[in-house]
């Protein structure tokens, strides 16, 4: 199945899709126009973004930014001075009380096609509003274009579905960048909790505590403490014979982890539930370390992740392979990988 195809499929049930790169010079926004092109005259489509530094040029490589190419009819929501930067006509459909440092973020229209600069919200439940919005005003499909750091992984839980960008961009060593990117894409994938009253019994933790413990008998008990972070002695102390699960409201950490498997406190057959993937800051070495021990660790809320796209070249200069570079990628990831071209 080619890409397309594998993403009209994914809109089937998946109205919202959002596009997160692991680095900046990835495919992520090669993906954008690629699916922008091949969508024309197919849908009405609505387009966003997490945020925005509204740099012409790149920090580092000094190169100009690609950009977007929309559709007349594409309906997007933008600042203001990005309207101003783009080559597009469009009619305010509506202004809304998000403020950036570019300014309000309004919805349009666009009259002609053309390039366009995205510069959405940064706190993601007014980035969910806009993508409600954008369905109100009869989008069949909306895309947001992520963001490039960390921080853009709340995006996904945002949107129904999701495209992982990654490339030789995030270092020199293709073995490493396969290696983070195998990583990354578990660690959005993991395990979702099913156990009806385990997910309520965390949820009702989540609500009133930052680290809560459920035992095999269904009890549970709420630690006092301020934040997760730096929490371990708290846990490993509490600790007992009948711990099943352990909540955790905040970050789960590779010191945190670390910590834990050093304990003299058995951790195998504990799951360590969170909410979400975004919560989670863990190397591969030390989930490895971690999984050994016998422990667990699920989220409340899953990612699904339906593609992810590549660029094998650098703009600094250097590239993979690219036939290798697939091929290995493919071999560590069960997932559907693309190359769609030139990074643009």
């Amino acid at each position: 199945m080619d890409f397309m195809d594998n993403f009209l499929e994914a809109t089937r049930t998946n109205r919202i899709i959002s596009i997160i790169g692991l680095a900046k010079n990835v495919s992520k926004t090669t993906t954008l126009n690629h699916i922008i092109k091949n969508l024309k005259g197919k849908c009405k489509l609505g387009l966003t973004s997490i945020g925005r530094d509204g740099e012409k040029y790149d920090a580092i490589t000094e190169l100009p930014k690609p950009k977007i190419y929309i559709e007349e009819g594409t309906y997007v929501a933008t600042a203001e001075e990005s309207y101003k930067n783009s080559a597009v006509k469009t009619k305010l459909i509506k202004v809304t009380d998000y403020n950036t440092p570019m300014g309000l973020i309004s919805i349009s229209k666009a009259l002609n096609s053309g390039y366009i600069e995205l510069a959405g919200p940064s706190i993601n439940s007014q980035l969910l509003e806009i993508c409600l919005e954008l369905i109100k005003l009869g989008c069949d499909i909306v895309l947001i274009d992520g963001a490039f750091d960390r921080k853009s992984y709340a995006t996904p839980l945002i949107s129904h579905a999701t495209i992982l960008s990654t490339g030789a961009s995030v270092s020199e060593n293709m073995q490493e960048v396969i290696e983070i990117t195998e990583h990354i894409a578990k660690l959005l994938t993991l395990e979702k909790e099913t156990n009806k009253k385990i997910i309520e019994l965390a949820k009702k933790i989540l609500n009133f505590s930052k680290i809560g413990f459920i035992n095999k008998d269904y009890s549970i008990k709420n630690l006092k403490i301020l934040t997760a972070l730096g929490a371990s002695d708290d846990i490993k102390k509490n600790i007992e014979k009948d711990t099943h699960y352990i909540v955790i409201n905040g970050p789960i950490t590779d010191q945190l982890l670390e910590d834990l498997i050093k304990s003299d406190n058995h951790c195998a057959d504990i799951t360590f539930l969170v909410e979400d993937a975004t919560k989670l800051f863990i190397s591969k070495k030390t989930m490895e370390k971690f999984k050994k021990k016998g422990a667990k660790i699920k989220v409340l809320n899953s990612i699904k992740i339906i593609a992810i796209t590549v660029n094998p070249t650098s703009p600094l200069g250097y590239e993979f392979n690219k036939i290798e570079f697939l091929k290995s990628l493919k071999s560590k990831i069960h997932i559907p990988i693309y190359d769609l071209g030139p990074c643009g």
